[in-house]
């Protein structure tokens, strides 16, 4: 297991929620904004965006128990795509946290817009960047990502499939992490993504009931709320380069939305992880709209 965080993510705490214990670190005052990471990464993804925020904005990174995590969730916990946005949701509500800018990128996007349309009470706007939208597959086609479901549906095929993650070379294969990330991650962020996974047996119950829960059905019936009801302004903060999320996926959402769409030019999903100077200055500048 590796459970290293990034001292610059802020102090690591614990909360107690209906569906078990979350990590998160907490760095930073000021307005608050909330970072939801996708399948198989952590808070780590946020890593080189928090110390540029965290001078004017609380920071809230959570590991979201999505097969990168260190603490396993009760095992009747509910990690289907509503089950996610509780937790995102519960964590809101434990820490008393208000008029947030809850950022989702990858997966944590779709989860977000899940927030928004089912728990909006606590968020003051939504930030959406390099995520599923509804033209998108979940997992999303291009890359290859389908076969995570597929897989989960035994916990002997989940198991073997992630054993590759043990060469570091196999990170920059574009079914792994080489679509997501345009440079590369380093190794202490990279092992802290995949060991969980690997190495524990109650992650990968929570990474195969994640994983094998999610369908393009929950984002599509979220984003037609979002333009029938707009519970909250909406930013799209998208990476140019995009191989998994299309950009033009990006520019026709917003135009439904009404929403301003910024690119982050160099980079692949993981904005945070190829420019994060860029990143967050456009995430400050949603987050102030």
């Amino acid at each position: 297991m590796n459970d290293w965080r990034d001292t610059r993510l802020g102090e690591p705490r614990e909360v107690r929620l209906p569906s078990g214990t979350v990590r998160y670190h907490d760095r930073g005052s000021g307005p608050i904004i909330v970072f939801a990471h996708g399948y198989l990464v952590n808070a780590n993804l946020w890593r080189k965006v928090v110390p540029a925020l965290a001078q004017d904005f609380r920071c809230i990174a959570p590991d979201l128990p999505l097969g990168s995590h260190t603490v396993p969730m009760r095992r009747d916990a509910d990690l289907s795509p509503p089950g996610i946005a509780r937790v995102l949701a519960d964590l809101l509500e434990a820490l008393d946290l208000r008029d947030v800018t809850l950022v989702g990128n990858d997966s944590g996007g779709a989860y977000s817009q899940l927030v928004a349309v089912h728990h909006p009470e606590r968020l003051g706007r939504l930030v959406l960047s390099s995520c599923e939208t509804p033209e998108d597959t979940w997992p999303p086609t291009p890359g290859g990502f389908g076969l995570l479901k597929a897989t989960a549906a035994n916990p002997l095929t989940y198991r073997a499939l992630y054993q590759v993650l043990r060469v570091p070379r196999t990170w920059r294969w574009h079914n792994t992490y080489g679509w997501l990330a345009k440079y590369p991650i380093e190794a202490e962020a990279m092992n802290s993504y995949v060991r969980p996974v690997i190495d524990r047996a109650d992650i990968r119950v929570d990474g195969r009931k994640a994983i094998g829960a999610v369908s393009e059905r929950y984002v599509q019936d979220a984003a037609h709320r979002l333009v029938r009801e707009a519970p909250v302004p909406i930013h799209f903060v998208w990476a140019a380069e995009d191989r998994v999320f299309p950009l033009d996926h990006a520019r026709r959402y917003a135009a439904d939305l009404d929403a301003k769409l910024h690119t982050v030019a160099d980079s692949y999903t993981y904005v945070s992880e190829d420019q994060p100077e860029a990143t967050a200055r456009l995430i400050a500048s949603c987050a102030t709209a």
